[in-house]
């Protein structure tokens, strides 16, 4: 359980060093939001998310999420992007294109 989570703690690493003594929001997504949605957008094994994920996902900037969908970032700290795309489905929420 432990390296599952690794990926969101490298990347709230870098976002806090990059965001400074700020609370930790990316596109309208809380820490809390991104932690809750971790299990479900790494793999070999994603879970299907859990409602404090959906309730994030519902509340984000989708455009602003879809624009690190092929950036290099998000493989390298584990997280699939297309598991990422695939949440607002997952969720029972309005499809979102990227």
């Amino acid at each position: 359980m432990v390296v599952a989570r690794a990926p969101v703690v490298v990347f709230l690493v870098l976002a806090a060093v990059i965001g400074g003594s700020q609370a930790l929001e990316i596109c309208d997504m809380t820490e809390d939001g991104l932690v809750a949605c971790n299990l479900s957008v790494t793999n070999p094994n994603p879970v299907d998310p859990i409602p404090e994920c959906c309730k994030a996902v519902a509340g984000a900037d989708m455009k602003c999420l879809c624009s690190y969908r092929d950036s290099s970032m998000l493989p390298s700290l584990g997280i699939d992007p297309v598991l990422a795309v695939g949440l607002p489905a997952k969720c029972s929420l309005p499809a979102r294109q990227c």
